[in-house]
């Protein structure tokens, strides 16, 4: 594991900005993010981020993992397009870290969340920073992913090994499917993932203890506080749903566990579709099914699916629907978990249709 000892530069794209049009900011965010003061932004959802530019050999940014209780983080770091590593926030008071650059120029850096909004935020400061100076991004196509800890790159990285540390310390949303598509499209993105969390039920809760993500989609942190509204500002061309492998689980086997309330299921989707509608009138929808699904329970899962889609036959929405279909596969990550090669082949498989339907 890599010390975070040289760390920042940045320039990452507005969660908001008009399509392609160019806009010059000193920072830039992106993903659930919230700002605290000019030059401070938390970043809240996993592969959630900040950049920004500057001129100089070197320079320093100071970050601090905000939580209830202390404890570590983590934070991906990329450098001129150059992804240089997940890195260590360690618990306490904000730390300065540094990063040295080959030449007197210009550089380019941002700073992604490597876990998810459940493991507390990272407030990123720059209000000591040298050298920042203002610059444009323009803006691309959009994706929203919606999902849970598959989305989230939990499990993927195998630097900590698996079984020791927190739950948390091998996530890595950098080489999350949908960071890893998204690079590949040139696509800005956002992900709205919760790990365990499902559409009617969790992955070991009836819906008794813990909200689902109809429950907690439209708050900014991703829990029961809806104090902070989750801004639609964003607004996706293309938002991929991935949730179904909490609902379809048997949970940790010691917890009662009832069968598989289809009609529940299905009604919670049509209504959590309507609200992304409601949010986002002209986006597109892709409904993905599980690669940790197989056999009968996968049957059930995509009858389920073309259920949710036949919903709006008579809408005319309906044609912007699309089910996915992920082939099978045995993870090799934590906690029958994707690994990073294991993400870059589901990102292989979404991406032709992906690219088609952006294109659309």
């Amino acid at each position: 594991m890599k010390s975070l000892t040289y760390i920042v530069l940045f320039f990452v794209l507005n969660c908001a900005p008009a399509k392609n049009t160019l806009t010059e900011k000193v920072l830039f965010e992106h993903g659930r993010t919230e700002t605290t003061g000019n030059s401070a932004v938390k970043l809240i959802g996993s592969a959630s981020s900040v950049s920004f530019v500057f001129k100089g050999t070197q320079t320093a940014v100071a970050l601090q993992s905000l939580d209830s209780y202390d404890h570590h983080n983590y934070i991906n770091l990329e450098v001129d397009g150059t992804y240089k590593g997940r890195f260590r926030v360690e618990k306490g008071a904000p730390q300065e870290f540094k990063i040295s650059a080959a030449d007197n120029g210009m550089h380019h850096v941002e700073i992604f969340k490597a876990t998810e909004a459940a493991n507390g935020s990272i407030l990123v400061n720059t209000s000591a920073t040298n050298g920042i100076i203002p610059s444009t991004e323009k803006s691309g196509k959009r994706i929203e992913f919606i999902g849970n800890s598959i989305t989230s790159g939990m499990g993927n990285d195998l630097t900590v090994p698996c079984g020791t540390g927190e739950w948390f310390d091998q996530h890595n949303a950098y080489f999350s499917y949908a960071s890893i598509l998204s690079r590949a499209l040139n696509a800005d993105f956002l992900l709205s993932s919760v790990s365990g969390i499902g559409m009617y039920r969790n992955w070991n809760d009836e819906h008794l203890e813990e909200p689902v993500m109809p429950d907690v989609y439209n708050n900014l942190y991703l829990n029961k506080d809806s104090s902070k509204p989750f801004p639609s500002s964003f607004q996706p061309d293309l938002v991929s749903i991935c949730l179904g492998t909490n609902d379809l689980s048997d949970g940790d086997g010691k917890k009662p566990r009832l069968p598989f309330n289809e009609a529940q299921y299905v009604q919670n989707y049509v209504e959590f579709i309507k609200n992304i509608y409601a949010r986002y009138p002209n986006t597109r929808i892709v409904l993905l099914t599980s690669p940790m699904i197989s056999g009968d329970r996968n049957i059930t899962f995509v009858n389920a699916l073309k259920k949710v889609i036949h919903h709006f036959d008579t809408d005319k929405q309906h044609e912007k629907i699309t089910l996915f279909q992920f082939q099978p596969m045995s993870p090799r990550g934590c906690g029958y978990h994707p690994d990073i090669e294991d993400h870059k082949i589901l990102a292989a498989e979404l991406e032709s249709t992906f690219k088609n339907l952006l294109d659309e």
